[in-house]
């Protein structure tokens, strides 16, 4: 059959939710995108808490306090970290964990006594600390967080002795928050690729690897179409919380 033929033929099955069968298992690919999709979810959903747990108080107090050597510090900080790679800074967590103190398994599942549980969380700090993400975060959430202080709402507020907070948290915290995330969502998903490899953390980043090495076909356009979708969820999110924010923009 023509490719375009074939392409229809993946297409029609789609819409039936069948995605076919991997070339290398023969298992059917909804099946295995599904089994390891819930541990990179782990691992994205947890990365995104840690650079927000790094970013966001590195923001508001740039927004707040200006640039004080403090501050400018912290900035600095942020930036360094962003640009450490990501297999570099795991394979160096790695060897410290494990060649030196002895409290990581070597693969997922592995036994590794009381410390087990600590293995879920060294992928997770990895991906979290060096995606790139900390340091547009706090750029983009101190910018907007400035804007909003200065708005004359605001100064009112202050003039007055009410909370700034409150009255800034939706327009300077809460959209622009939801907008960086949204739009470093495929970011962290070419992120957690890599980590996946280096962590044998059986993901679909992993999976997507070792399908492109077998020419796993099949398993390549299932695991690439739910990325697609994890990405477009994302980006739903970030519109519907612009609209319950400030619900004049379902109007426009």
């Amino acid at each position: 059959a023509t490719w375009y033929a074939q392409y229809f033929t993946w297409l029609k099955n789609l819409l039936k939710g069948n995605l076919g069968n991997s070339i290398r298992t023969g298992l059917p690919v909804l099946q295995e995108v599904v089994r390891v999709g819930i541990n990179t979810l782990y691992l994205t959903i947890g990365s995104l808490l840690v650079t927000l747990l790094i970013a966001v108080p590195i923001a508001v107090f740039s927004a707040r306090r200006g640039m004080t050597p403090t501050s400018f510090s912290m900035t600095v900080f942020t930036y360094v970290v962003s640009a450490l790679p990501v297999f570099w800074l795991g394979y160096i967590v790695i060897y410290i964990s494990i060649h030196r103190f002895g409290l990581f398994p070597l693969a997922f599942g592995s036994s590794a006594g009381p410390w087990n549980w600590f293995y879920f969380l060294l992928p997770v700090l990895v991906l979290g600390t060096s995606n790139g993400t900390i340091s547009e975060v706090v750029r983009y959430l101190r910018e907007e967080m400035k804007r909003v202080f200065d708005e004359e709402y605001i100064v009112t507020a202050r003039a007055k002795g009410a909370s700034v907070w409150k009255h800034s948290f939706k327009e300077g915290f809460l959209i622009p928050v939801t907008e960086i995330i949204a739009a470093k969502i495929p970011f962290i998903l070419g992120g957690a690729v890599v980590v996946e490899q280096v962590f044998n953390w059986p993901g679909m980043g992993r999976m997507a690897w070792q399908a492109a090495q077998d020419r796993d076909y099949p398993l390549i356009m299932g695991i690439t179409l739910v990325a697609a979708i994890i990405v477009r969820m994302g980006s739903l999110l970030q519109r519907v919380v612009h609209i319950v924010v400030n619900p004049r923009a379902s109007k426009e």
